[in-house]
């Protein structure tokens, strides 16, 4: 089936109340000021605090302001908002979220990128409103290929991708797949592990940085390849479980000068809430590979000094057509929350200007 279908977030009230109940019987516990082992008690207590007052029906009319459709592809539900440019001739532009996200990662970019694009934004399958995965194989390569088909379904035969986080490595997938689709992949994350001893200055800084993470994942990390649908029994049934379990990121991988807002935190949990997508998100970095994604189409890299890692360019240049590197002065992993004016101004210049 083929068919393409208007979608509406219309949350019943009977989940809302649940969810408010569980908040009021939440077990908290031991409280432990040191936020090296995990967030702290004062930030969840104050998210918390603030869910409970929290406006769901205002945040649900403030999604729905964006025209939202579903369909399903390879037996998997799709989510996506797709937004036209008023001029017909623009280039079609998808955007793919990452996790802890989801698609309103965009949500403050979409009206100026859409004076020059067509936009497509889905949900990654087993995330929010795609709902959760029934079947082993939902790796990045998978939802690549059903992102290609989603865009064909739409009529786009030539469009440009952009990602962070899981949406840098599924908007390369992506470009492997649809190569004469995909005229340029403009990504937001892009680590470049390597021996230190090729380069020098800042840029051994940051290879050791990124070796050393990868050396030393964080425990979500490890937990979401091993064991996903362990964490997702607990994320499923504790809403400040599965708060925690998103917000800890939000907080530690945002720039503190551009810091992630706690309605927005709130919005997103409550998605991966009501969906009920805890596992299904999780079992993605079980289900994709550990090898960088190859790109064989041009690339803009955007570097964000408060990132979990920062790209080397000579590395990077080594493996993909480098055409755009920009530095941005600020921000950190979600360039299009924190720093959305920096963002659709590189993305922008690069699908304007460098790839047309």
């Amino acid at each position: 089936m083929n068919e393409i279908l208007p979608f509406r977030i219309d949350v019943p009230q009977a989940d809302l109340d649940d969810l408010f109940a569980r908040l009021a019987r939440t077990r908290w516990p031991d409280s432990w000021p040191d936020d090296d082992y995990g967030i702290s008690a004062s930030v969840m207590h104050r998210l918390v605090e603030r869910w409970q007052r929290f406006d769901w029906p205002e945040a649900e009319r403030e999604l729905n302001r964006f025209p939202q459709f579903s369909t399903v592809i390879d037996g998997q539900r799709m989510h996506f908002v797709h937004v036209r440019c008023e001029r017909a001739d623009a280039l079609p532009l998808i955007l793919t979220h990452g996790w802890p996200g989801s698609f309103i990662e965009f949500s403050r970019v979409i009206e100026p990128l859409s004076r020059d694009f067509h936009l497509v934004i889905p949900s990654i399958p087993g995330f929010g409103f795609a709902g959760a995965t029934g079947e082993r194989g939902w790796g990045q390569e998978r939802v690549a290929r059903a992102f290609a088909e989603l865009m064909r379904r739409l009529g786009y035969d030539r469009y440009g991708a952009q990602g962070g986080d899981w949406g840098a490595g599924i908007s390369r997938a992506l470009a492997a797949t649809a190569p004469d689709a995909v005229v340029g992949v403009h990504v937001n994350y892009l680590p470049t592990p390597g021996d230190p001893s090729e380069v020098s200055g800042s840029d051994r800084e940051r290879v050791d940085k990124t070796n050393a993470y990868a050396a030393n994942r964080p425990g979500y990390q490890v937990v979401h390849a091993t064991h996903p649908q362990t964490v997702g029994y607990a994320l499923t049934d504790s809403p400040v479980g599965q708060l925690a379990w998103l917000a800890d990121w939000f907080t530690r991988w945002s720039d503190p000068a551009t810091p992630i807002d706690d309605d927005t935190i709130l919005t997103d949990t409550t998605i991966y809430w009501l969906t009920g997508t805890a596992a299904s998100s999780s079992r993605l970095v079980k289900e994709s590979g550990r090898g960088p994604s190859p790109c064989p189409v041009p690339m803009a890299v955007a570097v964000l000094p408060h990132d979990i890692v920062q790209a080397v360019r000579p590395l990077a240049e080594r493996r993909y057509d480098i055409r755009q590197w920009t530095e941005f002065p600020r921000g950190g992993h979600f360039a299009a929350l924190e720093v959305p004016d920096l963002f659709v101004t590189d993305v922008r210049r690069f699908f304007t200007t460098v790839v047309r």
